[in-house]
């Protein structure tokens, strides 16, 4: 029944942006602390992005910083990652993930396709 759904992926020019969503349902959310991660072809999962359940406060991977912004809208169940002055290295697969600050197991979307042209 927890299901976690990204969107807003696509294809993007060097320098642009996109704002990717996270929908998640089944799960008290504001239980949750969200991530973003993202996967090229041949490599290991990257840990993009994290915000806490209960401050709200924000970390993010040296590779994204100053760039990136994660935020959650608990009232929409939704995490958001804002990516601006995209580059080609930022291209792979996006997933976000749930984690649970007491006892449950987490939870991870389906992914979302991002690809940044030169």
């Amino acid at each position: 029944q927890v299901q976690l759904v990204e969107s807003g992926g696509g294809v993007v020019q060097s320098g642009g942006s996109l704002r990717l969503s996270c929908s998640v349902s089944g799960v008290t959310f504001n239980t949750y602390d969200a991530r973003w991660y993202r996967q090229a072809p041949e490599k290991e999962r990257e840990w993009v992005a994290s915000i806490t359940s209960q401050f709200g406060i924000t970390t993010y991977g040296d590779s994204v910083k100053g760039r990136f912004t994660i935020s959650r809208d608990n009232a929409r169940t939704t995490v958001y990652l804002q990516m601006n002055s995209l580059k080609p290295e930022d291209t792979g697969v996006y997933y976000c993930a749930a984690f649970p600050r007491v006892g449950a197991r987490e939870y991870w979307g389906q992914g979302t396709q991002v690809t940044v042209s030169a």
